[in-house]
């Protein structure tokens, strides 16, 4: 649970429009791969080049998009979806854009209070439409930071990030496994932000772990790291180390190595 100036009152989480948050993080990554070349490697997803890194985001996108026309009820049992991917290359930059569209267009005829399965926490369609939008920005992240760019990343969309990666990562074991090796005897970590006043703190329990959200800035912890929000959530992505410059942390070093080698979503 965090702490925000600009919080929803019923969860606490900043407010973040994700369906105009999905357009806007779109247009970045569509801006930045227009004119690279799609054969480059991204350091942060390995194995992968911006190609693939387009492809995959514009698929989940489309993908997403099919299961919130559908309603689904229950789990996929395919993610096969009619992509429409260009033949070459060179028209990837617009298919992603266009992947956008059908997602908007998902958008306008889904009610995100209507009652949806979901993998994660909440059981509604605005669960997709949340995971869409850090879907993405992760990925525009991802292909930034392989071009030798600096993600910038707006403040309360990074906020509310965050929370959605740790309210949602107990229930990620299906296709993150090792996220079930997350468990201790009741010790904490504690996430706070440097640019407000933003905090999380995840206890890990012998029979697993979530977030203890009686008292998200409690001072104590067994372990800390701090960092400005955009930073922090490509900290908790693995897309920086906690021991990288941009951030400081404290407490037990075995707790946090633990946490970070186990909570690669």
């Amino acid at each position: 649970m965090t702490t925000s100036d600009h919080a929803d009152p019923a969860s606490g989480v900043a407010r973040v429009d994700h369906r105009t948050a999905i357009a806007a993080e779109t247009a970045r990554f569509v801006a930045a791969v227009r004119d690279a070349d799609l054969a480059t490697a991204v350091p942060s997803c390995p194995g992968w080049t911006l190609a693939d890194l387009v492809k995959h985001t514009g698929s989940v996108q489309r993908w997403f998009s099919a299961l919130l026309r559908a309603r689904i009820q229950e789990p996929p049992r395919t993610r096969e979806v009619n992509l429409r991917l260009p033949e070459q290359e060179d028209g990837y930059a617009d298919w992603l854009a266009e992947s956008a569209t059908v997602a908007a267009d998902a958008f306008a005829v889904t009610d995100p209070d209507l009652a949806m399965w979901a993998w994660g926490v909440d059981q509604h369609a605005r669960f997709w439409v949340r995971r869409m939008l850090f879907e993405t920005l992760l990925h525009r992240a991802d292909a930034e930071l392989a071009l030798g760019l600096r993600p910038v990343i707006d403040r309360p969309v990074a906020v509310d990030g965050i929370d959605e990666f740790l309210v949602n990562l107990p229930f990620a074991t299906s296709f993150a496994p090792k996220v079930a090796d997350l468990r201790g005897p009741d010790r904490t970590i504690r996430f706070r932000t440097t640019d407000g006043d933003d905090a999380w703190l995840v206890r890990l329990r012998p029979d697993g772990f979530g977030l203890d959200t009686s008292r998200p800035s409690a001072d104590t912890a067994d372990a800390t790291v701090r960092g400005t929000a955009a930073d922090l959530l490509l900290l908790v992505y693995g897309r920086l180390p906690y021991e990288a410059e941009a951030l400081a942390h404290e407490g037990d070093e075995h707790l946090l190595a633990h946490w970070f080698a186990n909570s690669a979503f």
